[in-house]
């Protein structure tokens, strides 16, 4: 499904400190990165929240991919004790990579990767300055190279979408994957 309001249906409201620009409680630190790579993290109530920005960094798709990982051990969806529980990993790792692929691809490279995680949901949320609208490929077209991210980013997660950037170009495209049982 795609959309274009700034949370999935339900009763936990859009992120905070998300794509809406509000301020994001609790406490914050150094995320666990690599080298010197601007990276915080957060916790609410129930809702861990990690973020890295891309400002001067190259090789943006590895990088994101590594913080992801990173995340995923930091929230235990790592090391996976079952199958399920490291496809549901990867998932969320492929998620992260098509994301940002697409910010590359498509904008002017992506500014901040933005991964939150509860007991149900994960939420990753990927912000860059361009003024496209994401969409999967219609019809999709499995055997010919590119156009893909989009599809299966839509097949892999509960919902998707995107929040425009208020008063200027630029958004912020959101996905959420369920957590595995």
């Amino acid at each position: 499904m795609s959309t274009t309001r700034p949370c999935s249906p339900g009763d936990r409201g859009p992120e905070p400190g998300g794509a809406s620009g509000a301020s994001e409680g609790g406490a914050s630190g150094n995320g666990a990165s690599e080298g010197d790579v601007p990276a915080s993290s957060a916790t609410t109530v129930d809702r861990q929240v990690r973020r890295l920005s891309f400002e001067g960094q190259s090789g943006v798709v590895p990088l994101a991919r590594d913080f992801a990982r990173q995340a995923l051990y930091a929230w235990g969806w790592l090391p996976a004790a079952t199958a399920d529980r490291r496809a549901a990993a990867e998932d969320v790792l492929l998620v992260v990579s098509e994301l940002v692929t697409n910010a590359c691809l498509h904008a002017e490279g992506p500014d901040e990767l933005r991964i939150g995680c509860d007991k149900k949901v994960i939420r990753v949320e990927v912000s860059d300055r361009g003024a496209g609208q994401p969409a999967p490929r219609t019809p999709h077209r499995s055997g010919r190279p590119g156009g893909h991210g989009m599809f299966i980013v839509q097949r892999l997660c509960l919902d998707w979408g995107v929040v425009r950037t208020t008063g200027g170009t630029g958004k912020t495209v959101w996905a959420e994957l369920g957590a595995p049982a």
